[in-house]
């Protein structure tokens, strides 16, 4: 459930093909994510969540399975 609505995230964030998004999936390479979209996207996921992730935690993330992990470790 995490990673279907992480995915719809970085689908809306990205405009990407759903098809694209698996846990394996960097944001950076295979998305061709800049800075500024990873941010939009961890704001997007403090919003859904009504969690704050801290830049450090956030500096740490390069795969879709990193913020699926984040967000259930802390759900």
């Amino acid at each position: 459930m995490i990673l279907e609505k992480i995915k719809a995230i970085i689908v809306d964030q990205l405009n990407v093909d759903p098809g694209e998004i698996k846990p394996e999936t960097n944001l950076m390479k295979d998305l061709e994510a800049d800075s500024l979209d990873a941010v939009e996207i961890i704001l997007a996921i403090e919003d859904e969540y009504g969690i704050e992730i801290p830049d450090d935690d956030a500096e740490q993330f390069q795969t879709v399975g990193d913020l699926v992990n984040y967000v259930e470790s802390r759900a």
